[in-house]
């Protein structure tokens, strides 16, 4: 069975329609600040991608908003926003026991956690509500998205640091060709913008420093990069399957043809040097898609400006493609790092990628490092129609997860503004 993406979702540094975002990236736009006075990270980061707050009246009922760790209330804009643009209403347009709901995060409600923590120490047992455990556990983005909106068949919240938001697209395309679901809500959610998680990337010495301008620290391959930049956001994609779709008129963004995964079994948080779990995940995505890397026209790099990761994807990314591969770009350089959410963001940019034939370029890559060397994208997008397009997720522990989407074979015609909230129902003659 095919899947086809008919619905897309965004809350990132750069805002919150996704063809507003793509407009950015391609105008080499930064979405990277430093934390303002009063902000949590405040004097714990030099620059952050802070993504746009959502009021949780917004997304919950009044009663429903006690604890609710932040999160998950950019889980739930997203997937608002996703199933708006594919025009899907569960239980008018399909079953609510034949939709998934796969979201997931790296740490989940940490800030909400901490912040309960504190108030123990102060006060006690009475100091820690009862809310604090539906409001941070890490499975409550998918739980209140199921909740929300009615869904009744499989659900689960994946958590694999940095792959997390790739890896439950990835379950989508497994799920649907498994027969177990017509439509699944998939993507990732992450929200760590506060003083631990700062401390604790800072004390690795893997975040970027040293930079006045906050715009400029994020700067994927490139010679002068010292670390990544912590970004918050989410991105939720609805994905069902073709068959489905086409029935009910629903135009497609792409086709997701294909994923893989690997293993490094490595370190906790370096890549192998060589990139061989990148190459086995990426080459398993391709034989999954059915596709060659001749077919491949863009790839949307992992990229997150640390050394040894970016030389060890660049390095996994000739062994793939050749010395003569596909242009590359990394979104981080304009969001930074979105962690658990960072693969489902970058998707979200592929598919308007693909649909568009507008590839972003990577901000601030100036100086190409030698050891990086690919057809990098540089200072300004490139134009170029595309057939399939490829996305990269890397994560602490050894996670790789590459997805592969396509462009669309669906019947009915998409907007020529991939993103809008209003997607065209016009079914062509078969």
């Amino acid at each position: 069975m095919s899947a086809v993406v008919t619905g897309l979702g965004l809350v990132s540094p750069l805002g919150r329609k996704p063809h507003e975002v793509h407009a950015a990236l391609l105008a080499g736009r930064s979405g990277l600040v430093r934390p303002p006075a009063g902000h949590p990270a405040d004097c714990w980061l030099e620059a952050a991608g802070l993504a746009p707050e959502i009021d949780p009246l917004e997304v919950l009922p009044r009663t429903e908003t006690k604890a609710v760790d932040r999160f998950v209330l950019l889980a739930l804009a997203a997937a608002d926003d996703a199933l708006a643009d594919a025009g899907l209403v569960v239980g008018r347009d399909v079953d609510p026991r034949r939709v998934a709901v796969v979201v997931s995060t790296g740490g989940g409600g940490l800030q909400t956690f901490e912040q309960h923590s504190h108030q123990r120490l102060e006060r006690g047992r009475p100091g820690v509500s009862p809310y604090l455990l539906p409001g941070m556990l890490s499975n409550m983005a998918a739980a209140r998205i199921a909740i929300k909106y009615g869904i009744r068949g499989y659900s689960s919240s994946i958590v694999t640091a940095c792959a997390a938001g790739a890896q439950s697209i990835a379950e989508a395309l497994r799920l649907i060709r498994g027969g177990e679901a017509d439509v699944v809500v998939c993507g990732g959610a992450e929200s760590s913008l506060h003083p631990t998680i700062a401390a604790a990337f800072g004390n690795a010495r893997a975040l970027a420093t040293g930079w006045a301008d906050p715009a400029q620290a994020s700067r994927p391959f490139d010679r002068r990069r010292n670390g990544f930049v912590l970004g918050e956001g989410s991105a939720v994609l609805v994905v069902e399957r073709r068959e489905f779709a086409d029935a009910r008129g629903a135009a497609a963004h792409a086709d997701l043809v294909g994923w893989g995964a690997a293993t490094d079994a490595h370190h906790p948080t370096m890549p192998r040097p060589d990139g061989e779990g990148a190459v086995d995940a990426m080459r398993a995505a391709l034989a999954s898609a059915g596709l060659t890397p001749g077919d491949i026209g863009y790839v949307n790099a992992h990229g997150t400006g640390t050394k040894l990761g970016d030389r060890a994807e660049a390095a996994a990314l000739r062994a793939v493609f050749g010395e003569s591969g596909p242009p590359v770009s990394s979104t981080k350089g304009a969001t930074g790092h979105l962690l658990g959410a960072a693969g489902a963001v970058e998707a979200v940019v592929s598919v308007l990628a693909l649909a568009t034939g507008a590839l972003p370029p990577t901000l601030n890559l100036a100086d190409p490092d030698p050891d990086c060397a690919l057809d990098h994208i540089t200072e300004t997008a490139r134009r170029t129609a595309v057939r399939a397009v490829l996305s990269n997720s890397f994560a602490f522990g050894g996670h790789n997860l590459s997805l592969v989407f396509a462009a669309p074979t669906s019947r009915a015609n998409r907007s020529p503004h991939p993103g809008e909230q209003t997607p065209q129902r016009t079914v062509t003659a078969q």
